[in-house]
């Protein structure tokens, strides 16, 4: 490995601090780095397959300075992780996403903004983002790949930075030829890689509460529509067909009373059903057709695809979405209960939407907690057998193993790392010329507490369990985070 390190970030946090999320497997990084690998690497183990072509990149909250009053981890800005991959030699790069709010906090070397726990008006500045508004837009939720060009997204709507997806250099922010949104675009935008279009949506405080839209592989805006909701929501994730997308109007929201006073404060109607809206990829309003399913809070949807008539959509169905009954936490971990997908108890789960008789149909694909799921980007918007999951750490908000779900056969693989032993969000990467659904790797990020290291571990999709093709030594142990994707070269 050839190092060169980049930069070092201005950084103040507490000395001793003991935040559960500027500690331990979230200890915050400030360095930058440029790392090389050609085969026969000492700090290669195995060896980088040479079918092995694209690049992946994972989105991470860091928090610098300290909160105005209380920290949240989604109130850290982005770091972006870059591996790429070509020949059997691989490229890591690490660095901030230089977002304005970013950029104004390095300067005043403080904390400008109200966290997602905060008040609004604790902030510092005199503006912000945000479906909340008066936020930082850290950019650090999701990561997506369109037109063979980064965009690092935050999931309270904001600005999508651009960046080259495997020097990470700075590339501005999407302008869409001046059609950008003034709501912002959340994160979850999808990229269907078949037509090479990126798929989004924003929600905010007024109505009608959401837009959706649709930009080619040129960067136009080819749709952008108008989804009525009775009400402020809250939704986290979109998906889509090869000729639909399903929005969602899921009944967790935004107190509507707490919002007259100037508190966001989360409500859940359990008396509310689940609405989906199904729209035509380049509908309008008017084509929207809505269904009902059992009241619930969804994170993250899988895939979804067209069954003759019917629309199949995987996603988490969270049957305790608001913590009902378990012990709250207390001190620096008060209120994060509900970042456990174990307490919020996230199950597989399936639903089924008749485009001609207009019935759902719902069922459980799983009995185990998992979330955070990636299949192979070839399948998206059409059928899936594989889903690769994470499984979520009991107590905190973190993964301590993966899952490969065969949905069709109804059976799930367990991959358990050593204890100690954190991993990303993981991608699929089919191999160059790969026909089969799990012909390829799946590529992840490790953080090993026991021996402060991380790797980028590559496992065959095939048979995960098996020994790793090859794990390779980061320059330095990163934090946990949150979302990941996979291009391949051929989109770059």
């Amino acid at each position: 490995m050839r190092v060169e390190q980049h930069a070092t970030v201005d950084h103040a946090l507490p000395p001793g601090d003991s935040h559960p999320y500027r500690t331990g497997v979230w200890q915050p990084q400030v360095n930058q780095y440029d790392a090389f690998y050609e085969p026969g690497d000492v700090d290669i183990v195995g060896e980088i397959p040479t079918d092995l072509e694209g690049v992946y990149l994972r989105n991470t909250e860091t928090a610098l300075f300290e909160p105005i009053k209380r920290y949240h981890p989604f109130d850290g800005d982005a770091l972006m992780h870059s591996i790429s991959f070509e020949g059997g030699s691989a490229r890591y790069s690490n660095r901030f996403i230089e977002t304005d709010g970013f950029l104004a906090e390095q300067q005043a070397k403080q904390s400008l903004w109200a966290g997602i726990t905060e008040h609004p008006s604790n902030a510092v500045a005199d503006h912000g983002w945000g479906a909340r508004t008066m936020m930082k837009d850290n950019a650090s939720t999701d990561v997506v790949v369109h037109g063979g060009k980064a965009f690092a997204s935050f999931y309270q709507c904001g600005e999508l930075y651009s960046f080259d997806p495997r020097t990470l250099e700075p590339q501005g922010k999407a302008t869409w030829d001046g059609h950008f949104p003034t709501e912002g675009v959340s994160a979850h935008c999808k990229v269907d890689e078949h037509t090479g279009e990126l798929l989004f949506f924003n929600y905010h405080q007024n109505a009608p509460y959401m837009h959706y839209g649709v930009v080619d592989r040129t960067g136009t805006v080819t749709n952008y529509a108008e989804i009525p909701l009775p009400g402020p929501r809250l939704p986290h994730d979109l998906a889509f067909t090869e000729n639909y997308t399903i929005l969602n109007d899921l009944p967790l929201g935004w107190d509507e009373q707490a919002l007259a006073d100037g508190w966001f404060s989360n409500k859940f109607w359990r008396d509310l059903p689940s609405r989906f809206a199904v729209i035509p990829r380049h509908g309008s309003t008017a084509d929207i057709q809505w269904f009902e399913a059992d009241p619930t809070f969804v994170l993250h949807w899988a895939n979804a695809y067209e069954d003759g008539d019917e629309i199949v959509l995987d996603g988490y169905f969270q049957h305790n979405p608001t913590a009902s009954g378990v012990e709250r936490f207390t001190g620096d971990l008060k209120g994060f209960e509900t970042l456990d997908m174990n307490v919020l108890q996230a199950r597989a789960h399936r639903w089924r939407f008749n485009l001609v008789t207009g019935a759902t149909s719902e069922e459980s694909l799983s009995d185990r907690c998992a979330e955070f799921p990636m299949i192979n980007g070839r399948h998206a918007g059409r059928h899936h057998r594989y889903i690769y999951e994470a499984r979520c750490t009991h107590g905190l908000f973190a993964f301590d193993a993966l899952i490969k779900h065969d949905v069709d056969a109804g059976t799930e693989t367990l991959i358990e790392f050593d204890d100690g032993v954190f991993v990303s969000e993981t991608v699929m990467a089919p191999r160059t010329g790969s026909t089969a659904e799990d012909d390829g790797y799946l590529v992840t990020f490790t953080s090993n507490m026991n021996t402060n290291e991380s790797h980028c571990v590559i496992l065959d999709a095939a048979d995960p369990a098996s020994e790793p093709v090859a794990q390779i030594r980061l320059p330095e142990r990163i934090s946990s985070g949150t979302h990941s994707t996979w291009a391949p070269l051929t989109d770059l």
